[in-house]
């Protein structure tokens, strides 16, 4: 119930934000073009708080916090008198339309940097990219590992963390190859001796990112602290649970055989399902006999496999891979202005790649797996929220730039054909599209809650 409620919280508190920026964005663009607001309303359904501001705009928070609305005034919606008809929206040139429109996305873009600017001047705890295998079998596998190497690009992409390295990666999916620039983890700061380019073949690369990350599907093999044989973690309602192991034990031997290492220890509980396993723990100092029986579940090769539901303690990360991605105040306008470029460009590749069906629609998500990624991402800590907040708000600004009638990027689309007509698309042709787009919409919207219920 708390993680629940934490991340609802979370949720409420990133859109409510997100929205206010994107409204925010229409309501100063109107108002410098000389449109008379009438609304600025952050949610939907009866007002919660409302007030009437001196510039004669009421200000509404309302109940459902999944939206929000600026009410212009608006001769295409109610009668407006003649004393005000100069501030009507529809009396407005093409252009100034256009740019209270585009103004709701750019704000997106803006509250982007300026969430990765405070985000950069904090600072991000990161750990540098360095992987210590390939995979046989995957796109990779051409790569000989004899030393740790650190990714050091990717196609021409500095990358300086693992974060940056999914991103780009994922830009490339679809893609027939692309490059990977490694160098040895060993080498002096500054020193490009060793860097070495790497092309790969990825026509048949594939991922699923609810089973896998880009880079384990690509075939690299990421190098990480040793895993201690302490239980770290163990799962509501699963089998450790039922056993009786807890948290803090320290495994000692599982039928009989003292424990060597933790991949040792998997491969045991996975070719033991259904069957009860002895495990010796060592807790608070005593010795402890534990009886577990790895429950029957199917891999992603559709393999029966067991799993009792534990996660092991990890070795702290050596000073060594550690790197902290920290600005000063100029510096990080830059940096944070950089990112949110790299986020736009990797955003609008991924919905090409949706259309084109390089990208399955599996992948799209919808509130709840939003309502997650803040509850996660607010639990780590502000920096990360802010990163959260940023990649959410670019998302928000293109989503709302697709040329679906019942978004922004819809009535940016009548406004462009009106500029090379010279007239305003017929409202029979607009109410059209404002159909067949709310069909449209309303289709991805469900194809998204079906993911998220299909996650959960």
């Amino acid at each position: 119930m708390y993680d629940f409620l934490w991340n609802l919280a979370s949720f409420v508190v990133a859109l409510g934000v997100l929205i206010t920026a994107h409204e925010y964005g229409h309501f100063y663009v109107a108002r410098r073009c000389g449109v008379k607001v009438e609304r600025f309303s952050i949610g939907f359904g009866p007002a919660m708080w409302r007030r009437m501001g001196k510039d004669g705009t009421e200000y509404v928070l309302a109940a459902v916090p999944l939206g929000g609305y600026v009410k212009m005034l608006d001769e295409r919606v109610d009668e407006v008198p003649a004393s005000q008809r100069h501030l009507a929206f529809n009396q407005k040139s093409v252009w100034a339309r256009i740019a209270i429109v585009a103004a709701g996305p750019v704000a997106n873009f803006l509250f982007a940097i300026v969430a990765l600017y405070f985000m950069f001047l904090i600072g991000v705890p990161s750990v540098r990219p360095v992987i210590d295998s390939t995979i046989a079998g995957k796109a990779a596998e051409s790569i000989k590992i004899r030393e740790p190497m650190e990714i050091i690009a990717v196609s021409g992409q500095t990358v300086r963390n693992w974060e940056e390295v999914n991103l780009a990666l994922v830009s490339h999916i679809g893609d027939d190859n692309l490059q990977l620039t490694l160098a040895p983890l060993a080498r002096l700061e500054g020193d490009e001796t060793g860097h070495r380019d790497y092309h790969l073949d990825t026509r048949t690369w594939k991922f699923d990112p609810d089973k896998e990350s880009p880079v384990t599907a690509l075939g690299l093999g990421v190098m990480r602290p040793g895993i201690l044989p302490i239980v770290a973690q163990v799962g509501k309602d699963s089998a450790a649970e039922a056993a009786g192991l807890r948290a803090g034990d320290e495994l000692i031997a599982i039928n009989g055989e003292s424990y060597t290492s933790w991949q040792d220890f998997v491969l045991q509980v996975q070719s033991s399902p259904g069957k009860t396993v002895e495990l010796i723990v060592k807790r608070q100092g005593e010795q402890k006999r534990l009886m577990v029986t790895p429950r029957a579940e199917k891999d992603a090769d559709g393999k029966t496999i067991g799993l009792i539901g534990v996660i092991p303690e990890s070795a702290p990360w050596p000073e060594t891979m550690r790197i902290q991605l920290e600005y000063g105040i100029v510096d990080a306008l830059g940096a944070a202005v950089d990112k949110t470029w790299q986020l736009i460009v990797v955003s609008f590749k991924m919905v090409g790649k949706l259309f084109s069906g390089d990208v399955s629609v599996k992948n799209l998500s919808g509130p709840i797996s939003i309502a997650q990624g803040a509850g996660s991402s607010a639990t780590y800590g502000l920096v990360y929220f802010l990163g959260f907040l940023a990649l959410i708000s670019v998302n928000l600004g293109i989503i709302n730039l697709l040329p679906l009638p019942v978004l922004d990027g819809g009535h940016l689309l009548y406004f462009l054909v009106e500029v090379f007509t010279r007239k305003p698309v017929p409202e029979r042709v607009q109410e059209i599209g404002f159909r067949f787009g709310a069909a449209l919409l309303l289709m991805l919207m469900s194809i998204a809650l079906f993911n998220d219920f299909a996650r959960l």
